[in-house]
């Protein structure tokens, strides 16, 4: 079995609705996101010879969902008031909805499928909120 890493990170504001802690009101985090993918074998043919993926694919690859977040506030989608993201977008702030709770758990579940579906074998995506905490998705099926 081999593997690869790499990591990016982004900065974003997020806020967990509903939620009864500090979480609940808007901040900021400096998000670190750290993709392993695998193979049971090496290509054995062409450039890739030897190798499970070219470092600089999947850094593409992981740099664009980063990019895609950075400086952006994220929020669930139907978790504040039309007028509050009218207001926000009025203002110019760079506004980012997602299906799901913007959570480290299911911003890993998110990056893992979206990397799955680049044709990658991902083994694991680790999504730091903070430098010492933070969550892994390893697919839908414990490993």
């Amino acid at each position: 079995m081999y593997s690869i890493r790499t990591e990016q990170s982004f900065d974003s504001a997020h806020f967990l609705a509903g939620y009864e802690g500090k979480c609940r009101n808007l901040h900021g985090h400096r998000w670190r996101v750290v993709v392993e993918v695998g193979a049971l074998t090496l290509r054995e043919e062409g450039q890739l010879r030897g190798m499970i993926s070219d470092f600089g694919d999947l850094k593409r690859d992981v740099r664009e969902l980063t990019d895609y977040y950075d400086h952006a506030f994220i929020y669930e989608k139907n978790s504040l008031r039309m007028k509050t993201v009218q207001a926000l977008e009025e203002e110019g702030f760079r506004l980012v909805e997602v299906p799901f709770r913007p959570t480290a758990e299911n911003f890993a579940a998110h990056f893992y499928r979206f990397l799955e579906q680049k044709g990658y074998e991902v083994r694991s995506v680790a999504v730091y909120e903070t430098p010492d905490n933070c969550a892994v998705y390893t697919g839908d099926e414990m490993r």
